[in-house]
């Protein structure tokens, strides 16, 4: 992708300390802008990993942030009017799909109230833009494959993927009403360095290290688009560069379709050493397959997604081994 000349700007970024957002921060931050972090630090997964991420950010000039929930608008508000940002990347959320099943109400607080308490308040401090994550959960069990963002999606089949669906609808009602500019992206397994703890590559990596049978779904059976982070962050900045406007929605798909078996197998490599494997039925709300078809992201964004998978693994099992000290004694995942 052919960089565009821009100059320095103020980003809000919503989930500063979060996986995704941590990876756009620093990218933002390394070429000179600005960014306004707001992040929880709440503690679905073990917080070191959020406190990590955060320490490689502060280290950096231009970076700020509050330590605050979306949850609560005044705060939010205020943060907006005080900052004056030139827009929002909205990344924070309710993470896990498994964990939607067990408490629901988690995903009604943070990613839907959370996601309007966003919106109203770049309304109310007349910001034009807002980029905010969905998810290829919001495709459901589609049989249709690969996802074209005009597929149907209101049949989701977890709770994560409805709250998902309803911060779409939720953008169309405010670029209708107020004219803003409101950008989507459903994100296809996202994976990458300081990974969350909650998702297969790190609960597979802990697990082999540390001689840990694995519950495998499926049998392994169930295709996944893998998408490195640094494909994806590609993908935002390029949303925010060419100053998408109006009301978009794009996957981020990375640059080819594995089953888990297969992700398993390139983990092994990776580490050197082989799983323990048992193998579970399909969970509740898991999709079979999800596969992207980028054809809009490529013709709007110059979306090129370049790391493939056996080399995306590679260089996440290389930093995992290279940081196993702080990272094997994390407190495993909820779900």
């Amino acid at each position: 992708m052919s960089p565009i000349e821009k100059k320095s700007r103020k980003i809000l970024i919503t989930g500063s300390a979060g996986f995704i957002g941590f990876h756009t921060a620093r990218f933002l931050l390394a070429r000179g802008d600005e960014v306004v972090g707001i992040d929880n630090f709440n503690d679905y997964y073990d917080v070191t990993v959020k406190e990590k991420r955060h320490e490689v950010l502060q280290a950096m000039k231009g970076y700020k942030v509050y330590r605050q929930s979306i949850t609560d608008y005044e705060a939010l508000l205020r943060v907006c009017q005080e900052e004056k940002p030139d827009l929002i990347i909205h990344l924070a959320a309710q993470a896990g799909v498994r964990y939607s099943l067990k408490n629901p109400w988690a995903y009604a607080s943070a990613n839907y109230v959370g996601t309007l308490n966003v919106f109203e308040a770049a309304h109310a401090s007349g910001i034009k833009t807002v980029v905010y994550a969905s998810s290829s959960s919001v495709y459901g069990d589609n049989a249709k494959t690969p996802f074209a963002e005009d597929d149907r999606t209101d049949t989701p089949i977890s709770t994560y993927a409805a709250s998902k669906k309803a911060n779409e609808l939720l953008a169309y009602s405010y670029h209708h009403l107020f004219g803003m500019n409101m950008i989507g992206i459903r994100f296809f397994t996202v994976y990458g360095d300081f990974y969350r703890l909650d998702m297969a590559l790190f609960k597979f990596a802990k697990s082999i290290m540390l001689d840990r049978e694995i519950q495998l779904h499926n049998g392994g059976d169930m295709k996944r688009e893998f998408t490195h982070v640094d494909d994806i962050v590609a993908g935002v900045i390029a949303m925010v560069d060419r100053e998408v406007a109006g009301y978009r929605i794009y996957n981020l798909g990375g640059s080819e379709t594995i089953s888990v078996k297969h992700f398993l197998a390139l983990i092994e490599a990776g580490l050197g050493r082989k799983a323990r494997v048992h193998n579970v039925p399909i969970q509740a709300g898991e999709l079979k397959e999800t596969i992207a078809d980028i054809s809009r992201a490529r013709q709007e964004l110059g979306f090129d997604p370049q790391v493939r998978i056996d080399d995306g693994i590679k260089r996440f099992c290389d930093w995992f081994l290279a940081n196993q000290s702080w990272l094997l004694p994390l407190k495993d995942a909820e779900n």
